[in-house]
């Protein structure tokens, strides 16, 4: 059995605490069947204590030899607008031509541009910081709308929270929906968001007590997503119109309630082919997905996996490292 998978946190000064203890808490901390599965280790130019955003320093004690055997290099938000220390730019693009994973959180997207590893490619930022970045660095296509962008080999999130985000989606993609479904209960934060969801919500949140978002409507559709839902039962739950409800789930969301529930629906499908031996139409029934045929169709335009092939793929990668 190999070990866990080698995480680099690469701090430039002045560097974002909160962004800094994202990899560490929810990557750091995850494990499945009693083994860790990441290895997170901090690093930076020039080892000592660096500055942050906050009115007090962080001592980081490891260079940037770290980068050289890091799989996944995490980058996190800075406030610097000064030229990047040449050796952070070279080791990542060392790192990004060896094809090893390149990871940003909040404005440490302005450390990839410059390194010119966005070029070219989608990339999200803090949103207050997007008018900045799309003028200092025209070649890459940014979406400052959504929580974080995913490119394969290179993902960037928005600011603060979305690298909660970006770090369970991480763990999803190497060991599953169970897994990083346990990370986030353990990080106390709601369940993996789509990439695609908003940032911020775009209109205020009614102070009554049947408007205080959709938390309560969808912890009731959680629990009855092998019924059939439709958008006048989500309503009626919610005490409000459909196209109140409507409204209120692409504010706060990003998706229409049913694009909402079809994606619950697909997550508790791998959820149950991650963690059960049910037959593949069993899992549909319950997830809400009707047929094996529909479970099938839906997940290989999620993931390009099979059911089976899903199921063969996390069982496997549950005794081994990603």
């Amino acid at each position: 059995m190999s070990g866990p998978h080698r995480v680099a946190v690469l701090a430039v000064p002045p560097v974002v605490p909160f962004d800094v203890s994202i990899p560490d808490l929810v990557l750091g901390g995850s494990e499945h069947e009693g083994r860790r599965l990441y290895d997170v280790r901090m690093c930076t130019a020039a080892p000592g204590v660096i500055k942050t955003s906050a009115d007090y320093g962080l001592a980081v004690s490891r260079g940037l030899e770290v980068l050289e055997t890091a799989e996944t290099i995490v980058v996190p938000g800075t406030h610097t607008r000064e030229p990047i220390d040449p050796g952070v730019l070279d080791g990542l693009r060392r790192a990004a031509a060896d094809g090893r994973r390149i990871v940003s959180i909040c404005t440490g997207t302005f450390v990839l541009a410059a390194a010119g590893l966005l070029d070219g490619h989608r990339a999200t930022t803090y949103w207050r910081r997007a008018e900045e970045f799309a003028a200092r660095y025209p070649a890459v296509d940014l979406d400052p709308s959504v929580l974080y962008t995913d490119g394969g080999q290179i993902l960037t999130s928005a600011g603060l929270a979305a690298g909660i985000d970006l770090c369970l989606h991480i763990i999803r993609k190497d060991h599953g929906a169970a897994v990083a479904n346990a990370a986030a209960r353990r990080v106390v934060v709601a369940p993996v968001r789509s990439g695609g969801q908003a940032q911020f919500i775009t209109a205020p949140r009614s102070s009554r007590a049947d408007g205080d978002g959709l938390a309560h409507t969808q912890a009731w559709a959680l629990e009855r997503l092998d019924r059939r839902l439709t958008i006048d039962d989500l309503a009626r739950q919610a005490r409000t119109s459909g196209r109140t409800l409507t409204r209120r789930f692409r504010s706060e969301t990003g998706l229409s309630p049913l694009q909402w529930l079809l994606r619950q629906r697909i997550d508790r499908a791998r959820e149950l082919l991650e963690t059960t031996a049910l037959p593949i139409d069993e899992v549909a029934r319950a997830s809400g997905l009707g047929s094996a045929d529909s479970l099938r169709a839906h997940l290989v335009r999620q993931v390009g996996l099979t059911p089976t092939a899903y199921r063969a793929t996390f069982t496997q990668r549950g005794q081994g490292s990603p």
